[in-house]
């Protein structure tokens, strides 16, 4: 009996992962059919979706030819959510960097008090705070803008960034600074040197974290943006669903076009994640 058991183990192994990326691909099955397919796919389709009378329409809707400025809108709309999506990795990882490092390292008066109260601001819904940051951004002048955009989503992205950080740099050994101040090196220089080359993969993988919660959300860039030029791609995917009709062929060629750059950017820096996620170890 164990005999058999070690043979068809690696078959239902097997299968098990086949099952499982079939639950993973029939959704995109969906999508790439719908986006395909003349007109949308119809409500009788079959259970295996299959484009049908295949044509790049729903695409060449979606990218469009209305020109705002001279640019295309939707050009314009793609760079909006790229310029948004970057600030905020940036701006979120060069603030929580220091900042986790500290709550790492060092102990003084409020340290866990301020831990608790970022660990709250990650409890509350962003649609709770809608209200309160669009009164901000329009007391500031920021209201409609890219520049209060990122600092809105900076305010998520920051306190996240920070228990992201504080781990990474917990398990880097302090022995390793220590080193480096021996052999003359100031606490900044062995920040430097030493401690952000070891946590690297850390925060390679929180800036992504950073960028694709805010390439991915709709309901702040919906409140605060009015201006359609400026609309992050999430919002331009919502216009082609209306109360009473969906035109779900443009709507799934537009969420390719949105997941596209984030598939690339998997595709190309996945062996340099890979790679770096065993960087910095330490033998001994």
């Amino acid at each position: 009996m164990t005999s058999l058991l070690r043979k068809i183990e690696p078959l239902l192994v097997h299968l098990a992962v086949l099952v499982a990326l079939a639950f993973a691909l029939y959704p995109i099955l969906w999508v790439l059919s719908t986006a395909l397919s003349a007109g949308g796919l119809g409500a009788h389709s079959g259970a295996i979706p299959r484009p049908h009378d295949v044509t790049l329409d729903n695409f060449r809707t979606v990218v469009g030819t209305d020109r705002v400025g001279g640019t295309a809108l939707f050009g314009r709309q793609v760079l909006s959510s790229i310029v948004v999506s970057l600030a905020t990795a940036v701006v979120g990882v060069v603030i929580a960097t220091p900042a986790a490092y500290a709550l790492a390292r060092f102990r003084f008066v409020g340290a866990r008090t301020g831990e608790r109260a970022l660990l709250a601001t990650q409890m509350f819904p962003a649609v709770a705070s809608a209200v309160p940051l669009y009164l901000i951004l329009d007391a500031l002048h920021l209201l409609d803008t890219r520049l209060g955009l990122v600092l809105v989503y900076a305010s998520t992205a920051v306190p996240f960034a920070i228990f992201q950080l504080r781990g990474a740099f917990e398990t880097i050994p302090v022995d390793l600074e220590e080193a480096a101040m021996v052999d003359g090196a100031t606490r900044g220089q062995a920040f430097v040197r030493v401690v952000l080359p070891a946590a690297r993969p850390a925060i390679a993988v929180t800036a992504l974290f950073c960028f694709m919660s805010a390439w991915n959300e709709f309901i702040l860039a919906a409140t605060l943006l009015s201006r359609e030029s400026a609309f992050t791609l999430p919002v331009v995917l919502q216009r082609y669903v209306g109360e009473h009709d969906a035109a779900w062929g443009p709507f799934a060629a537009g969420a390719i076009l949105v997941s596209l750059p984030v598939m690339i950017f998997f595709y190309v820096a996945q062996r340099q994640l890979v790679s770096g996620l065993t960087a910095g170890g330490v033998k001994g």
